[in-house]
């Protein structure tokens, strides 16, 4: 998840920095309807976040003495972006799984031990989120509109892959805008289970395992051990919750709960919440 210091904003959101005047002149009927809403003076939205976000506004440039030809910069910027979650689905014979933690981190902090990192797109798709917890709600609730109202208008339901092709495209229409998003779009249609990673940049894969966030290295790990087509339900689930919970483990930035949810052709189901804590005790007690 993402958190970003407070920001002493009469430094930097000067009245300079803000008119009325970049907007489309259609819109200025009324000048007392902006008076509380102020726009900035820039060409483009993206050059107000550099200026807000941007680690590269303190960049400092250094030459290594070895090699003149290749720069070094070293971040000190004024905001910095704390990111850790560990989120995991996989595809096999009887259908998806979907595995998540629930921690939200600030810093050094635990912000949340509670998140649900699990968004319902319909009734057959699930989202995950990674990185800003913001843009991942807005725009896969944003998705689920369309994928509603694209099922009353053609009374069909949205394939997945449609679903998944048309959130990157709208991420990659706001590239370079700042969005912090890595989700994994997994659902089931009428061509059977399918899965996909979409994030900020509109990169969309497709694959049968993905696990995404800071701890999706130590989940990787029990995931290539355990993971094979041929599982049943249960081994299914059972090996998304103890992927989640050695990255929880092992990654400080993961913890809290450990979600599980199964998707099939009746669509996706909860199966499980338990605490990483009551986790480990049980795994624990399981090699004694």
């Amino acid at each position: 998840m993402i958190n970003f210091d407070l920001l002493d904003n009469s430094e930097y959101l000067n009245d300079q920095l803000f008119s009325n005047n970049f907007l489309p002149n259609q819109f200025i009927t009324e000048q007392e309807n902006f008076e509380n809403f102020k726009i900035p003076n820039i060409p483009t939205p993206y050059q107000f976040s550099k200026k807000i976000i941007d680690l590269s506004k303190q960049t400092e440039l250094k030459e290594k003495p070895q090699e003149k030809n290749e720069e070094k910069s070293e971040e000190k910027g004024i905001v910095k972006a704390y990111k850790g979650t560990t989120t995991l689905a996989f595809v096999f014979a009887k259908g998806i799984v979907v595995a998540v933690d629930s921690r939200a981190s600030s810093g050094q902090y635990i912000a949340s031990q509670t998140v649900q990192k699990v968004i319902p797109i319909n009734k057959y798709i699930l989202g995950t989120m990674a990185g800003g917890a913001a843009d991942c709600q807005f725009w896969q609730r944003h998705l689920g509109r369309l994928t509603n109202l694209y099922e009353l208008t053609n009374r069909e339901r949205m394939s997945v892959s449609s679903a998944s092709k048309l959130l990157a495209n709208m991420l990659y229409s706001y590239r370079n805008y700042g969005l912090s998003l890595g989700t994994m779009v997994s659902g089931y249609d009428n061509k059977g289970p399918h899965l996909y990673y979409v994030d900020n940049d509109g990169t969309r894969l497709k694959n049968n395992l993905f696990s995404v966030g800071s701890g999706s290295p130590f989940a990787y790990g029990v995931l290539d051990d355990g993971y094979k087509w041929d599982l049943e339900v249960e081994e299914a689930c059972e090996l998304g919750r103890r992927a989640i919970y050695h990255a929880t483990h092992r990654d400080a930035y993961s913890g809290g709960m450990v979600n599980v949810y199964y998707i099939n052709q009746d669509g996706w189901t909860k199966i499980s919440t338990e605490d990483s804590n009551d986790l480990h005790w049980k795994y624990q007690n399981e090699k004694l």
